[in-house]
């Protein structure tokens, strides 16, 4: 009777895993695309700033001072290594790497170990002066339409300024990968995104 009830037992986990591995295998084979295809010219990375608990920044805010900003937290300093640790296991040790100024995605920015980081003031939040959005999107549209893009290029910066060029909503550490389809005017489509838990 044991041996009929563990026949049966592993009957059921081996269908479970019938089910479930090809998925796994999927999701993994569909995740080293997106790194590939980040190797490809006219592509790019954006990249939401680590963990740094809470929202926007305090009223006193000066760009200058971080003790006055939302930073990163440890976690978020561990998430931002894990995601170092990802772009080098998947080939990628050097990159033009630029960022917004505030303290929390030049943190981000440096912990990659990607190279120089340059600061980007197009890619700087507008969370607090929303109305600045649309300009500064088409800012950096310009930008990037004049961009070489012959190499791994990261953008590090925040939400709002994510959101508004690609439509992705992405989760804190967040990898977006988006393909340049014209130089000028610069035309640009989400080839997916990188969850860095």
């Amino acid at each position: 009777m044991r041996n009929k009830k563990t026949r049966g037992a592993v009957s059921f986990c081996l269908l479970i895993l019938a089910i479930l591995l090809p998925e796994v295998c999927l999701s993994s084979e569909a995740t080293r695309q997106l790194w590939n295809s980040l190797k490809q010219p006219d592509h790019f990375a954006f990249i939401r700033h680590a963990i740094a608990p809470g929202t926007g920044d305090p009223p006193e805010f000066a760009l200058s001072e971080c003790q006055t900003q939302r930073n990163l937290s440890d976690e978020g300093r561990r998430q931002a290594k894990r995601i170092s640790e990802q772009f080098h296991q998947n080939g990628i040790s050097q990159a033009s790497v630029f960022s917004s100024q505030w303290c929390r995605c030049m943190e981000t920015a440096r912990l990659l170990e990607l190279g120089k980081v340059v600061e980007l003031p197009a890619i700087n939040s507008f969370f607090r002066e929303y109305q600045k959005g649309y300009a500064q999107t088409a800012q950096l549209k310009q930008w990037l339409g004049n961009q070489d893009l012959q190499g791994v290029t990261v953008l590090v910066t925040h939400q709002v300024n994510i959101t508004a060029l690609s439509g992705v909503y992405p989760a804190s550490g967040e990898i977006i990968i988006v393909r340049r389809k014209l130089p000028a005017p610069a035309e640009f489509e989400v080839v997916g995104t990188i969850k860095i838990d």
